[in-house]
């Protein structure tokens, strides 16, 4: 994103939004769809949720071990996750996203950052967040967020504490179309947010579904958008997985984390996203359950 545009955003979040829906009926043209749906176009980023992904780079179809999806991060893309968990390494002078041994499953990161940039330049109303657990020098992150294109269209300016968000629409018109959190460096560069400044979260290691608690862990309590884990450990396993993606247990415990930690559920990330019902959970969250994708 161009530096001189974080002003015109945060102007734009304080404006009266436009009705998308309303000016492509009147222009004959479809309403403009921000993240699959036209409503969003007007939700401010922080009153949106986004179905996510826990360690979304290991994959099943992919051949990676003890996978915590079922697909690749495209597949993941095109299904309609928006917010990915990516955790990158360094090994022998290559950039790869791997999940705790690179033995168990590995992609270069480059390559896997080309696919986002590629369903980014089909999908140019869409924004998605990454929060990388960053085993690698900030440096080093902006050097391939650049070799893949994405480095403009990332989000460098924050609000100030208690200022309006811009809305999701108002965002991707200035071609802002990522946001990055880091869980170990933060800024500079200016796009690399350190995760724990934008996100409070849940705890993520619960053994069974009636472990699963709403309690304050990483990040500070004005820590602006809120990150709910919803996983079961410490092995990644598909039939758990779709017990704790039924949308009652699902459901529940997001409005519960809602209520108890006074913030709009921001990022649900969740193992084996293709079974259970993250995006229809997502969907009534964001109030948008009966209007067509």
């Amino acid at each position: 994103m161009r530096r001189a545009a974080a002003l015109g955003l945060l102007l734009a979040a304080c404006a009266t939004p436009q009705d998308d829906a309303a000016q492509g009926k009147d222009s004959g043209e479809a309403p403009r769809q921000c993240n699959g749906h036209a409503a969003l176009c007007d939700r401010p980023f922080d009153q949106l949720t986004l179905p996510g992904t826990h360690n979304s780079m290991s994959a099943a179809d992919e051949g990676w071990l003890g996978p915590n999806q079922q697909h690749g991060i495209e597949r993941q893309l095109e299904d309609g996750v928006r917010g990915l968990m990516l955790d990158t390494y360094e090994e022998e002078g290559e950039l790869l996203l791997c999940h705790s041994a690179c033995s168990l499953g590995s992609r270069p990161l480059v390559e896997a950052l080309l696919g986002v940039a590629a369903f980014l330049d089909a999908h140019p109303d869409d924004l998605i967040v990454i929060i990388f657990q960053d085993g690698i020098p900030p440096e080093r992150t902006a050097w391939a967020l650049e070799a893949a294109g994405l480095s403009d269209r990332a989000l460098t300016t924050l609000p100030a504490a208690g200022a309006a968000w811009p809305t999701l629409g108002a965002l991707t018109e200035e071609g802002v179309q990522l946001v990055f959190g880091m869980e170990f460096s933060g800024p500079p560069p200016a796009a690399q947010h350190h995760a724990w400044d934008l996100y409070q979260d849940t705890p993520y290691s619960f053994n069974s579904a009636e472990e699963l608690s709403c309690e304050a862990n990483r990040g500070g309590s004005d820590s602006p958008l809120l990150l709910v884990n919803h996983w079961l450990g410490p092995i990644p396993n598909e039939a758990r997985a779709a017990e704790v993606n039924a949308a009652e247990v699902l459901r529940a415990r997001a409005e519960a984390c809602a209520a108890e930690r006074g913030l709009a559920v921001h990022f649900l990330g969740v193992d084996h996203y293709a079974v259970g019902d993250l995006f229809a959970v997502v969907d009534a969250l964001n109030g948008v359950s009966d209007e067509a994708r």
